[in-house]
């Protein structure tokens, strides 16, 4: 019986991780015309992945259906930017990463994870 309850454990553990880290990590979303839409819901963002070029503005609206305190925030490492998203409303982040790289964006608590690639 104790076995059970072990492989239960790993298990919960195995889907907790997939979902926070592994799911949504899907095709990257090229931004058109310096602009993407983002759906910020279930503890995902989508598209998770959004590519760019450098040097170049970049809007993206992050429209919040998870009512979750996590997803109040998003913050983008290393490009010192972070703005609050009221639930049921579209927030446009506005930005031009001058450096190509691989940035990271999530929410405060690390839970909610994208990327944001600049060629």
């Amino acid at each position: 019986m104790s076995w059970l309850i072990n492989l239960s454990g790993l298990a919960l553990m195995a889907l907790i991780v997939w979902w926070f880290w592994l799911a949504g990590a899907g095709k990257a979303r090229r931004a058109t015309h310096g602009a993407v839409d983002i759906i910020v819901d279930d503890g995902v963002y989508e598209p998770a992945v959004i590519e760019s070029n450098a040097g170049e503005p970049l809007s993206l609206r992050f429209e919040r259906r998870d009512a979750s305190p996590c997803a109040e925030q998003v913050v983008f490492h290393g490009l010192d930017v972070s703005e609050y998203l009221p639930v049921g409303e579209t927030t446009t982040v506005t930005l031009t990463p001058e450096q190509p790289g691989t940035y990271r964006f999530t929410c405060q608590m690390n839970m909610y994870q994208g990327k944001l690639i600049v060629h």
